[in-house]
């Protein structure tokens, strides 16, 4: 049991000291930079002195890691091309339904007359779809201002 705690002379409210994070390398403890107290799992400020945590602990999210590049490539796509969100979610979805109507016949091939005609009838449905979602994107882009 003693082999639990780590440091039993050193009381909750004190920082940890600097050789005992240099002796655990593969510890995983963020300390204050302004106190040098432990960070609470979680908590955005120091519980201390209210210093915030810095762009280390928003940037650890799997999810905000992948999706912060995929953003600033759709928000520079769309100042770009000068389209309002929703206009360029229509428009993706246009080129995805063109692109499926396209791909069909790689994935799908026709052994008879049936055939031939579901895979025709699916064609038309993914190109009724594009043309509805370039027809959204058109009515939802925003009108230019002089």
């Amino acid at each position: 049991m003693a082999g639990v705690v780590h440091s039993p002379t050193q009381e909750f409210w004190q920082p940890p000291s600097q050789t005992q994070a240099q002796e655990q390398p593969g510890r995983m403890v963020e300390v204050c930079d302004r106190c040098g107290n432990e960070f609470v799992v979680g908590a955005r400020y120091c519980h201390v002195c209210g210093e915030t945590r810095g762009a280390r602990a928003h940037s650890s999210s799997a999810v905000g890691r992948y999706l912060r590049p995929v953003a600033t490539f759709f928000v520079s796509v769309r100042r770009g091309i000068g389209l309002s969100a929703a206009s360029l979610v229509a428009l993706a979805i246009g080129l995805g339904c063109i692109l499926a109507a396209v791909f069909l016949g790689v994935f799908y091939t026709a052994a008879t007359v049936l055939d031939w005609q579901a895979l025709q009838v699916w064609r038309l449905e993914w190109l009724l779809g594009a043309a509805v979602a370039f027809i959204a994107g058109i009515l939802l882009k925003k009108p230019q201002r002089s």
